[in-house]
């Protein structure tokens, strides 16, 4: 066993050597490319700023070229108007003198960042001066007609020797230029010369990293395969293993599911047998009171009717959620109300109109909620309405800003006088105060200008409990 483990270590030692001399060579080349990629980048900036600096020698060496031909031609006009007196001359004398000072100045502009040659500029121009000042002495000689002091003043020579200074001082400031010009361009071929072996050195490296690239995908490509077809029979054993998994799953779901519907329909089954034994022991009270002949006998026994019918219509009007532990207020109470409005007499001479907030309740809940409700309206049926008197009652179950439910059951009948108060002792007041102390609220009874307002806080009403998330 030991000879096999020695080979796998030294497989694995080697196969980690080589990813290591891989990384290296990558990192290497994308060094090698950076690099390359910032010289180039440094050197064609270094070639814009030697083209720019090429191309103020030439405008420099243009414009004192410039310089030096419109002081010729001034020289020569004025030296054809100080011979023959001719007035076409002056033209173009004017014209290259008024060039000359824009021409100066253009000079001192460009050369101010060389010190040497801003010198020699400001040297000429002391120069130019001086020999336009002699152009312009003679020129107004001789239209004074003063040529004898015109041509004394040429003779002296003066002029000409400013023209020969400034001339030579021109030839040395445009051979400066010159040289410039040229270890400029010598620069310029220097840095292309670098440029080129940047391009090839990024070349290289990207060529490295191209290969080194490939082969690892390859070497990748090989691994996956070899990967894919061990994974392939692990997969197909996975795939049996869930497929057996799911069936199992699905099948007790399904279990599940009709036990489910099986226990949902033996509750509502349960439930509406109950109600219906209620509702008949509600015909019987019924019966039993159509044969007594003592009027407070039949008050009982109706009071024991409604009561029952009450308990048996919230029995069988009780629907439960998908869960079994929970019931929609809304839909549960509204079936009571109508179940009770169908059981008046005198054609259904009071109107009862339910205003129910979709509110979730317990199961446990409801049904105690649904007889707390119907002892409410059976006592204002029974008390608010005398003489077959028509009115409404109005029922509102709501959560308050608190959250909190409340109750509130408010008739339009003859209220309560004012020297009478709501009975603690009647059965009806007691069967309300035990069924309101159960959810922890008390009733309060708010006697207005027509009818009598009952209202309840449940503050211990069973919210229902959150619905499964179906997966």
């Amino acid at each position: 066993m030991s000879i096999p483990l020695d080979h796998a270590t030294r497989f694995e030692q080697t196969r980690r050597s080589r990813i290591t001399l891989r990384r290296l060579a990558i990192w290497i080349s994308l060094g090698l490319i950076c690099l390359a990629a910032f010289s180039a980048l440094t050197l064609m900036q270094g070639i814009d700023r030697q083209l720019r600096d090429v191309t103020e020698t030439y405008a420099v060496r243009n414009v004192a070229r410039e310089l030096s031909q419109s002081l010729s031609q001034a020289e020569a006009s004025q030296r054809g108007f100080l011979l023959t007196q001719n007035p076409e001359f002056l033209e173009p004398y004017r014209l290259a003198v008024s060039s000359i000072d824009q021409r100066v100045e253009a000079l001192l502009q460009m050369t101010a960042d060389d010190v040497d040659q801003t010198g020699r500029v400001r040297s000429i121009a002391g120069d130019i001066s001086g020999k336009m000042a002699e152009m312009a002495r003679t020129v107004a000689l001789v239209q004074a007609e003063r040529e004898d002091e015109a041509q004394s003043l040429v003779a002296s020579g003066m002029g000409a020797r400013l023209m020969s200074e400034v001339s030579e001082t021109l030839e040395d400031f445009i051979a400066e230029e010159d040289q410039k010009l040229e270890a400029r361009n010598r620069a310029i071929d220097q840095t292309r010369v670098g440029l080129v072996g940047a391009l090839i050195a990024a070349l290289l490296a990207a060529a490295i990293l191209a290969y080194a690239l490939l082969s690892r995908a390859q070497r990748q490509v090989s691994d996956l395969a070899q990967r894919q077809r061990g994974l392939v029979g692990l997969n197909e054993a996975l795939e049996a293993e869930v497929a057996e998994r799911t069936r199992d799953i699905e099948e007790a779901r399904a279990h599940a599911e009709r036990e489910r519907q099986r226990v949902e329909t033996l509750l509502q089954d349960a439930n509406h047998r109950i109600g219906n034994s209620l509702a008949t022991v509600s015909s019987l009270l019924a019966l039993q009171m159509m044969r007594v002949r003592s009027d407070e006998v039949k008050v009982a026994l109706e009071a024991a009717r409604l009561r029952v019918h009450a308990i048996a219509s919230a029995h069988r009007r009780l629907r439960l959620g998908g869960d079994l532990e929970s019931a929609s207020a809304d839909e549960f109470l509204q079936a009571v109300l109508d179940d009770i409005s169908a059981t008046q007499t005198n054609q259904r001479r009071v109107s009862i109109i339910g205003e129910i907030d979709a509110i979730n309740v317990s199961a446990r809940d409801a049904t105690t909620l649904g007889i707390l409700l119907g002892e409410l309206v059976t006592n204002a049926l029974k008390h608010a309405f005398p003489d077959n008197r028509k009115g409404t009652i109005t029922v509102r179950l709501n959560r308050d800003n608190a959250g909190v439910v409340t109750l509130t059951v408010a008739d339009d009948g003859v209220g309560l006088a004012a020297d009478h108060a709501v009975s603690e002792n009647g059965l009806g007041s007691v069967i309300v105060r035990q069924l309101s102390a159960q959810f922890g609220g008390e009733p309060v009874y708010t006697a207005g200008d027509q009818g009598l307002t009952v209202s309840i806080k449940l503050p211990n009403l069973s919210r229902a409990p959150a619905a499964p998330v179906e997966r």
